[in-house]
């Protein structure tokens, strides 16, 4: 099985050596894994991986080679933040939406029962619609159904309906390396073009050197800026959750957006955007950009992309503290409309299939924020972004 995960891992384009292999094999025999899986995926990782660009694929292959190996650790447990049981006003839903929650009073009241739930329950529980499990219909837990619930223990998203998620998940960085299966993105790409010649004259004007030597009689060498695409370009990615169902689509766009693009800067939230963004998913707990120094940073002459399936819950879009992940202090459409206000381009490209919005309340109303500039990840909806761009 080592010899196999060796293998594909040269084989994905990782730089592995056999000197570096054979370490792996010495400190498999010192016991530095304690024979368990999570350690022996640091201990690989760390031996075998020099550059965290390879990170991703490396991961790759060590899912699929050791697919089926169980996880020893236990999930962490941790206090409910005291924020979060503060009082939030009624959900923005549609009518059809309030008929389908069977909610226990609300969001203030979700999270009181919790906390209780926390300090009565003193073991696993298994179905059933009050304790903290799995399966079942309780609001508290994992693999069960509640149209209004916190996830607890679940390693994904099945429902998109969660109000509070516990745990804490681990986001991969897009990989730009992934080469387009097709052309056809660069192509509706390239409409987003507008060529200036700046910076230092080092590429070579052969046509007036060639008229310049004639006219002289002696070769009279002229320089001139590089051509480059002028267009500056800000993308904003949803990473995590439902949009690991689309981390294909949005890797070929990055890819392309990279090689059409001179100056271009990404970066990554979650669901909606909110106080901080940040450039490393592995680190985006500990490496935070606040979202005000990238609006002070980056000018209003920016083309601004937003790329997201905008599917959560309505709180994240008009409460405060109605993030999934953290307690934020200003809602979710404080932001998007203090980005909308900077950037008079600004469109919202979203891989779901369009003719499923008008199920899910948050598309509506992340639609309405950016005044129906939103588009479908698709070849044409994405020839339409950019004619909405370069009008």
């Amino acid at each position: 099985m080592f010899i196999q995960f060796f293998e594909e891992l040269k084989s994905a384009g990782l730089p592995v050596s056999v000197r570096e292999y054979l370490t792996l094999m010495e400190a498999l025999d010192a016991d530095l894994a304690y024979k368990r899986v999570e350690d022996f995926y640091f201990l690989a990782r760390a031996t075998l991986v020099k550059d965290e660009a390879n990170l991703d694929k490396f991961d790759r292959v060590f899912g699929h080679t050791f697919n089926g190996l169980d996880l020893m650790s236990e999930m962490p447990t941790t206090e409910i933040p005291e924020e979060w049981l503060r009082k939030l006003t009624e959900k923005h839903l549609s009518e059809e939406e309030k008929k389908l929650i069977e909610s226990m009073g609300g969001f203030e009241k979700l999270m009181e029962t919790l906390q209780k739930r926390l300090e009565e329950q003193k073991e696993r529980h298994q179905g059933g619609n009050k304790w903290i499990g799995t399966g079942g219909t309780s609001p508290f837990g994992a693999y069960g159904y509640n149209p209004e619930g916190i996830r607890i223990g679940q390693d994904g998203s099945r429902h998109r309906r969660a109000v509070k998620v516990w745990d804490k998940r681990e986001f991969k960085d897009l990989d730009d390396t992934v080469e387009l299966g097709t052309r056809n993105i660069k192509v509706a790409l390239k409409r987003l073009r507008k060529f200036a010649r700046t910076g230092a004259a080092d590429e070579l004007d052969l046509d007036n050197t060639i008229k310049s030597t004639a006219h002289k009689g002696l070769l009279d060498i002229h320089m001139r800026p590089e051509r480059r695409n002028a267009v500056k370009v800000l993308l904003f990615f949803d990473i995590g959750g439902s949009m690991d169902d689309h981390i294909r689509v949005c890797e070929e766009l990055f890819s392309a957006a990279k090689t059409e693009f001179k100056v271009m800067e990404y970066f990554y939230f979650h669901n909606c955007l909110y106080e901080f963004v940040w450039k490393n998913n592995r680190r985006r707990h500990t490496e935070r950009i606040n979202t005000m120094d990238v609006l002070h940073k980056y000018p209003s002459d920016y083309k601004v992309i937003f790329i997201g399936d905008a599917s959560m819950s309505p709180y994240e879009i008009t409460y405060p503290g109605g993030s999934v992940e953290h307690w934020n202090e200003e809602a979710g459409h404080t932001w998007i409309k203090r980005v909308t206000d900077l950037y008079q381009k600004a469109v919202w490209l979203n891989p779901v299939r369009e003719q499923h919005w008008d199920y899910t309340h948050s598309i509506g109303m992340m639609k309405e924020l950016f005044d129906q500039r939103m588009y479908p990840l698709t070849l044409e909806g994405l020839d339409s972004a950019m004619k909405e761009l370069v009008r």
